[in-house]
This record gives structure tokens, sequence and C-alpha cells, in this order.
């Protein structure tokens, strides 16, 4: 699989975390929170904790990488860019997916998210890997070209003999040579 054929699933991948990781919630001041802070207190929303805090960031962070990746899909960036740009979005994500794993219950976040993330993050893991597998092999060599294949080279016509031996080849040619050269 070329890598342009598979840099476009990458957006999807890039997309499910995201959109998952937005559901966080349930935690006072989280999104998703109840608003007034606790049920039953009409006290003003608490701060998130600042593992919460942390793991928003480290979201963010992975955001951010892969954005850059879907930027360079749209430049068609060459393989070996695209190979170093999925590594460091590989390494935000697997932070932000320990991070789930670590405080998920202290900030909310569902445990659907999580197998999401598990999920997305095993699938850019194959894609990423595919695409370095391309930019290790380097550049392609050309395929060979009609004549190669059809068992013969192209002749040209000798110009030795002064070119007399020419016959046509413009629009003023005729058949007893160029009007325009009489």
């Amino acid at each position: 699989m070329t890598v342009y054929r598979t840099l476009p699933l990458v957006t999807l991948l890039v997309a499910v975390p995201f959109a998952a990781a937005a559901q966080f919630g349930g935690m006072p001041g989280m999104p998703g929170g109840m608003p007034g802070g606790m049920p039953g207190f009409g006290g003003p929303p608490q701060a998130p904790p600042a593992v919460c805090q942390q793991l928003m960031a480290l979201r963010d962070e992975t955001q951010k990488h892969g954005i850059a990746i879907q930027k360079a899909n749209q430049r068609k960036a060459p393989v070996q860019e695209a190979c170093r740009l999925f590594k460091s979005y590989l390494s935000a994500e697997q932070k932000f997916l320990q991070g789930i794993e670590e405080n998920a219950r202290t900030c909310g976040v569902p445990p659907e998210v999580l197998k999401q993330v598990k999920e997305s993050h095993a699938k850019a893991s194959q894609i990423g890997k595919e695409v370095c597998e391309a930019a290790a092999q380097g550049p392609r060599p050309a395929g060979p070209s009609l004549s190669d294949a059809l068992g013969t080279n192209p002749t040209l016509p000798s110009m030795t003999d002064g070119g007399s031996s020419k016959r046509g080849g413009t629009t003023f040619d005729t058949l007893n040579g160029n009007v325009l050269s009489r």
C-alpha cells in the first residue's frame, strides 16, 4: 500500500481520539461536569485537578501532531518526513493513552474513550510502521521504458550527410522538400 493511500486513513485515526476525548466529564470543573459544581451543592465550579489538566494538555499535544500529519498529507510531503511525523504522533499518543489509563477515574473519562484511543493507537501504529518501512526503502527505481518493454531501440536519422536524407517534418514540406528552403 502506498504512503499516499495510507495517509488519508490517518485523518480518520487522528479525529477519533479527539472526538472521544471531548467526552471527558463527570468531574467537577471538567468539560461535561455538573454545572455549578457538585450536584446538590450550589457552590462555584471547582478547577479540575492538576492530573486532569495535564491529561488535557497531552490530548492537545497529540492533536497538534495529528494535524501536522494531515497538513503533510495535503501537501504530499516526502515519505521520510511522514515517517518522522508519525513517530512524534505515536509518541504523543502513547503518553496520552498512559495518562488516560492512570487517571480515567479521577478525570471522569468514560471507559469507551480508553477503548477508542487504544484502537486508534493500534491502527496508527500499523500505518506508521508501513510509512516508515516505505521511507527506509528509499525512492523506487523507475520502471522500464516502453522501448525496453517492447525490446526495441529508437533510431534517429543521421545528420552526417548534411541533412539531405531528411524528409518531412514541418508544415511546409512537400514530396520534393521544403518549399521555403528553395
